[in-house]
């Protein structure tokens, strides 16, 4: 079995030069254990008491060999390590890749049925359609569906660059819950300030949602935050560009979310981790159900 140990003499670099882990040589790793102080990324960090522990303590802590259920590892926010920390991640992937097939395929029909607007005749002389209307799942729909090539394969590779991470450090219940909630709010509060008839589509609310995530979650680790910075910089620029055409609104939605939810999940005490976590969805949610209840009733 490969140990993967740290050669004697020093700790492993990462690719990037900086401190690497001691079971995963080349993956950053700014934390150290709190028992015998080796570096370890997140896939390693174990959850103790008082900061961190890499498995090799946790499992020598238990004296057997084998930790015993409550000493099992964990991610930094509580959730359970997994074989394929990207499963979650791959099916989001393939779920938005099947709906823009069926776009492909159905055409604009399609499109019209599972879009996100609140109150507007899509025909002329066609029904009242829309959220406002009692279609509640155009919330959801048009979280997973594009029309373009390129609005598809900018959102997919945001989703596999940041929900990679995101899934392993999570857990992934956390992370799926995180995606989910992200998305609604960037739907919920495009609903709310965008003109009734305005249509919105796409992933970009959940992306958002992980991208705000994942700078509350480097903050957590202590990691060089500059990078992911820029990355919002960018993205916000492009958000509120003149050209317009954008729903800004998705956008900034998801990333209050992501970030709001992220805070209560890695942030959350020991002790009292699942009520927090917990409490901090259900209000994120209870958010997104009264912004579209108070929405639905200007409407109508």
């Amino acid at each position: 079995m490969d140990q993967q140990q740290p050669p004697s003499g020093g700790e492993p670099p990462a690719v990037d030069g900086s401190l690497g882990c001691y079971r995963h040589p080349g993956r950053e790793a700014n934390v150290r254990c709190t028992r015998c102080e080796r570096p370890i990324c997140p896939e390693c960090m174990v959850d103790a008491s008082v900061g961190f522990q890499c498995p090799d303590c946790v499992r020598q802590g238990s004296g057997t060999g084998y930790g015993p259920a409550p000493q099992a590892p964990r991610t930094v926010a509580g959730g359970s390590l997994a074989a394929d920390p990207r499963l979650i991640t791959k099916i989001l992937l393939g779920i938005n890749i099947a709906v823009y097939l069926a776009v492909l395929a159905q055409g604009t029909e399609l499109v019209v049925r599972l879009m996100l607007f609140g109150h507007h005749r899509i025909y002329e002389g066609g029904p009242l359609e829309g959220v406002a209307e009692g279609q509640w799942y155009r919330l959801v729909t048009s979280m997973f569906l594009h029309q373009e090539v390129w609005h598809i394969a900018f959102n997919m590779l945001g989703l596999w660059w940041l929900g990679g991470p995101l899934e392993e450090a999570l857990g992934r219940a956390r992370y799926l819950t995180l995606y989910l909630l992200s998305g609604l709010a960037g739907s919920a509060l495009t609903y709310w300030l965008a003109a009734p008839g305005q249509s919105s589509l796409g992933a970009s609310g959940a992306i958002f949602g992980l991208l705000g995530a994942t700078i509350v979650l480097m903050r957590r680790l202590n990691y060089d935050m500059r990078p992911v910075l820029v990355l919002l910089a960018v993205n916000l620029v492009i958000t509120f560009n003149p050209w317009g055409g954008i729903a800004w609104q998705a956008h900034v939605g998801g990333l209050i979310a992501g970030m709001v939810i992220a805070v209560g999940m890695v942030y959350a005490p020991r002790e009292r981790r699942t009520l927090v976590q917990y409490g901090t969805c259900a209000l994120v949610l209870l958010a997104v159900v009264l912004v579209v209840v108070v929405r639905t009733a200007a409407l109508t």
